[in-house]
């Protein structure tokens, strides 16, 4: 299996609502390292998993979609707990989107699977890994 990871990063606001989540049940920030993987099993004609540069650009405007926003103000995430977790699959499903739109480019179509790493600091992180 081949694979490349893109980064970016996005900063947010949200808060959570449960008693799991004691002082984050308030208003706070995050920042995030935002880490996009492809898979596929065969490089394509180029000898490519994806276009790097166009990976980074998808990843960059899923991200910017995300990027500076109060998330609990957003329609997308109403009543929702935006976990790392859950971010994470957000972000992944919004590129595969992105993928089978064709916005990466025809190579794009033998990429098999993708996972989105959320860093939210050096010691903790969240993935969600999808097939494509």
């Amino acid at each position: 299996m081949f694979s490349i990871t893109v980064r970016d990063h996005i900063m947010i606001a949200h808060s959570f609502h449960g008693e799991v989540f004691g002082p984050a049940q308030r208003l706070h920030g995050a920042t995030f390292l935002v880490d996009a993987t492809f898979r596929r099993e065969q490089l394509d004609e180029d000898n490519l998993v994806v276009d790097i540069g166009l990976a980074t650009q998808e990843l960059g405007a899923v991200a910017g979609e995300l990027n500076y926003r109060n998330l609990d103000s957003e329609p997308d995430f109403a009543g929702i707990n935006t976990s790392t977790e859950y971010l994470a699959k957000v972000i992944a499903d919004r590129l595969a989107e992105r993928i089978h739109k064709g916005a990466l480019g025809e190579g794009a179509k033998g990429i098999t699977g993708l996972t989105v790493t959320l860093h939210e600091s050096h010691i903790a992180w969240a993935s969600y890994e999808r097939a494509l």
